[in-house]
């Protein structure tokens, strides 16, 4: 009954502040002061009153924290409060940095927490901690029972800190091993790898629009651009959830002419225009360019591919990007706190805006929805060629990368391929560089014999629908001797064996399987190299940027027929 009250508590509080305090924040240009301040005395009254009078004690902060994730997310996915003991999070959001010992780490549930992948050049992989280690103890205190953002806030500290980790690694003699580390500021590198593929692209991955994340690139291109095998050049935004919108003007700014507008953002009021313009002089503006894309693309990488396709200055390859085109800004609130808040929309040079959601206009249940297809309006490039807003960008030359079935999605959610490429690195000590590296015959058997189908939980399909079909049959009045004996011959030619689907989802495991394998010898950049020897869009774009004549024609308007 106790924790029924305090969920009812907690819901009051939330209504309580929702109530008051969104329609000062949202209603603004309907509310006038007198009203905001009411809302504000009847909330402060409220709470006042539950605190007095309230049978159990109330977690002040908790319930606010609570209240306000609760008005900002009846606002947009994308406002967010930051209380003080949560500024570091902020400042790895814009900066990629953090003070730490360099890893990420995943909770198993009921198993622990373990180290996932140590960085490379960072505390923990130069002390020796591996993917696959369960974290026991942190300095002096058993960890096994923590949640990872338990144990992430305890490996996090103060620059030049030490401690001690204490780790049980699965598959070696002696398990239980102790690291002393010492802490320091980790810079995630916004551009993991950059190199020479397919003979003569040169290839750059980024990952996010850090402060450093216009440096990064500039310094891989120039380096890319010494090479004389290099002919053109591949921008690889698949993923990359954006960050800070100069940092995408300026990597723009890279390959188009000095002054070129990239967006214009507009916010409350006439006025509250900004247009962004290139500042610097580019390093090439005539080096054939392919920009990847994907659905997990948003943001500022919408920003970079949107402008350099409405510029005609870049082909874009892939799936529709995420559709985010709303700029958040930080405010500074009372006793350290801070606010990311929208305060605009973006458009790039058409003129387009390419945001897919529109939350400020809710279905009646509060749900939003992407804008259709059939509502968004057309705009013109550089070169006249037709593109449309409201849905993120659409690619030029579209790449299907396929389903995720459910075999293979389990593969990675169980820990399956993981707990694996664990097995294997302690098995094998050294492999052959990343970029010769496969997955042979033999390595894929033993993982298939690695496999618990006991443990092995996954949609049969077929099945599924056998069992629905004799239903349906015993409903509607079908079901007689006759059809269950054919049923039961299908159902058996219809049973699902767990050999069969791995071997028929082969390719498919073997990138998940080399990929995970890979990092525990060549970390981050290794990974990156063995996923690109597989790569519809990098094989695409390989050929398109070859082909000076089909390049020009995707950058030039479509010939009405």
């Amino acid at each position: 009954m106790m924790k029924r009250r305090n969920s009812l508590l907690g819901r009051g509080v939330v209504m309580a502040f929702v109530g008051a305090l969104a329609l000062s924040a949202i209603a603004a240009t309907r509310s006038n002061k007198a009203e905001i301040t009411r809302n504000l005395d009847i909330f402060n009254a409220l709470y006042k009153e539950l605190q007095t009078n309230y049978v159990d004690s109330i977690d002040a902060e908790k319930s606010i924290n609570t209240a306000i994730a609760a008005m900002l997310n009846d606002i947009d996915p994308y406002t967010e409060y930051f209380p003080a003991s949560a500024q570091e999070d902020l400042t790895m959001m814009t900066s990629g940095e953090y003070a730490g010992i360099g890893s990420l780490i995943v909770e198993k549930p009921g198993q622990g927490v373990f180290i996932s992948e140590p960085y490379f050049g960072t505390p923990s992989q130069e002390a020796g901690l591996k993917a696959g280690d369960l974290i026991m103890m942190i300095d002096n205190d058993t960890v096994t029972s923590w949640h990872s953002a338990q144990v992430s806030e305890r490996l996090k500290g103060q620059a030049g800190t030490p401690l001690k980790v204490t780790v049980k690694r699965p598959y070696v003699q002696d398990s239980i091993i102790t690291f002393d580390l010492v802490r320091r500021k980790i810079q995630m590198p916004a551009v993991p790898y950059y190199g020479v593929v397919k003979d003569n692209v040169g290839y750059i991955y980024l990952t996010s629009f850090t402060d450093k994340a216009a440096n990064d690139v500039r310094n891989a291109l120039i380096e890319l651009k010494k090479d004389p095998r290099v002919k053109s050049i591949v921008l690889d935004l698949r993923g990359n959830r954006g960050g800070l919108l100069e940092a995408a003007v300026k990597i723009v700014g890279l390959f188009v002419p000095k002054n070129t507008e990239v967006l214009r953002t507009r916010g409350k009021g006439l006025l509250n225009e900004k247009v962004y313009k290139t500042t610097s002089a580019p390093i090439d503006t005539k080096i054939p360019l392919a920009v990847f894309i994907d659905g997990a693309s948003a943001s500022s990488s919408e920003i970079t591919a949107g402008a350099l396709q409405d510029l005609d200055r870049a082909v874009i390859i892939g799936s529709r990007s995420f559709g985010k085109g709303l700029v958040q800004s930080t405010r500074q609130l009372p006793y350290d706190g801070m606010l990311k808040v929208t305060i605009a929309k973006y458009y790039i040079p058409s003129g387009r805006l390419i945001q897919a959601i529109d939350y400020s206009h809710r279905n009646p249940d509060g749900s939003v929805a992407r804008i259709p297809d059939s509502l968004t309006s057309v705009f013109k490039t550089v070169h006249g060629r037709e593109v449309r807003d409201g849905g993120g960008i659409t690619p030029d030359v579209p790449i299907d990368y396929g389903e995720v079935n459910r075999l293979t999605y389990n593969i990675v959610s169980d820990n399956w391929a993981f707990d694996y490429a664990t097995k294997f690195a302690a098995e094998h000590p050294v492999i052959v560089p990343a970029a010769e590296f496969d997955i042979t015959d033999s390595i894929f058997t033993d993982f298939k014999s690695f496999i618990n189908p006991d443990k092995f939980n996954y949609d049969k399909a077929c099945e599924q629908m056998v069992t629905a079909l004799k239903k349906t049959a015993e409903v509607e009045g079908y079901m007689n001797d006759s059809v269950k004996k054919e049923l039961d011959v299908i159902e058996k030619l219809l049973k699902h064996n767990l050999g069969h689907d791995l071997d028929n989802n082969r390719d498919d495991i073997v990138d998940i399987l080399a990929g995970e394998i890979i990092k525990r010898y060549y970390y981050q950049e290794g990974q990156v190299i063995q996923t690109l020897k597989r790569d519809a869009a990098l094989d695409s774009a390989a050929v398109i940027l070859n082909d000076k004549v089909r390049y020009t024609s995707i950058l030039s308007p479509r010939k009405k027929s």
